[in-house]
């Protein structure tokens, strides 16, 4: 699934493409809203809230978005076809651009001064204007009992980690995925998520995530992907598997030896 800094690159790209422009093409190819239509009108911008997406227009409306898994946001010039085989969910276009949405996970049309609706429920954003790293920890704290790799993973906590940014961020701060919430100083919370906001904020304008300086492949992460390879910073092997309840289960990285409970 995109994480916070994949989205917040996606919706940079559709305000380089939509912003200030009124729309030519408005194709909801969802049932709910099959029958709206934004044609005519300006697009104002486009902002990421976690994974979300809120594309403004005027009239006070705004198309939110969640890619999910498999969801993606391709821009290019107005009328180029969408490649066979895209389950196209949304296009939005000008006289020089088009943003197809395919494969979306979510598509709403709200009013703009009621998208609380759909994104209320998120904690403070790793990337926006509203980061708070105190409701971060004191959202953390709300369940004690888990453990913080699970928690790390709660949108309503805080929005945007994903299973990249949890494992990158608990091996630089050398804690357990495995620790629970509780049993951890809140000075040591605070530092976490800390760490969460300036890496992913560092990463944030790559074209992938970087936590290491080295965007090459294979050497541009601290621990994600490389269970059985010796960790970059004791060399002891890195283990992998997965965390959190069945069916819901995530892929986690970590090293044993320097990531200790």
């Amino acid at each position: 699934m995109p994480e916070g800094d994949a989205v917040y690159r996606t919706a940079k790209r559709l305000r380089q493409a939509l912003d200030g422009r009124r729309l030519t093409r408005s194709d909801f190819r969802v049932p709910r809203y099959a029958t709206a239509d934004l044609r005519g009108r300006t697009v104002l911008t486009t902002v990421s809230r976690g994974k979300h997406l809120l594309t403004r227009v005027e009239g006070g409306l705004t198309v939110h978005t969640h890619l999910r898994m498999e969801g993606s946001w391709r821009v290019g010039p107005a009328g180029r076809p969408a490649p066979r085989g895209d389950v196209v969910r949304l296009i939005l276009a000008n006289i020089q651009w088009q943003a197809v949405g395919t494969r979306l996970g979510m598509v709403d049309l709200v009013p703009t001064d009621r998208e609380e609706r759909v994104v209320g429920h998120l904690g403070p954003d790793l990337l926006g204007p509203d980061w708070d790293a105190a409701l971060a920890v004191r959202n953390l704290l709300r369940a004690p009992e888990r453990t913080i790799g699970e928690a790390l993973l709660d949108q309503r906590d805080l929005a945007g980690i994903g299973t990249i940014w949890r494992a990158e961020t608990l091996y630089a701060a050398r804690m357990s995925p495995w620790r629970p919430v509780g049993s951890i100083p809140q000075d040591e919370l605070e530092a976490l998520v800390t760490v969460a906001h300036r890496l992913m904020d560092a990463s944030k304008d790559a074209p992938l995530p970087v936590t290491t300086g080295d965007p090459r492949p294979g050497r541009s992460l601290l621990v994600y992907g490389r269970a059985r390879r010796p960790c970059r910073r004791c060399g002891a092997p890195v283990s992998g598997g997965e965390m959190g309840p069945q069916p819901a289960e995530r892929l986690i990285y970590w090293c044993p030896a320097c990531q200790r409970d």
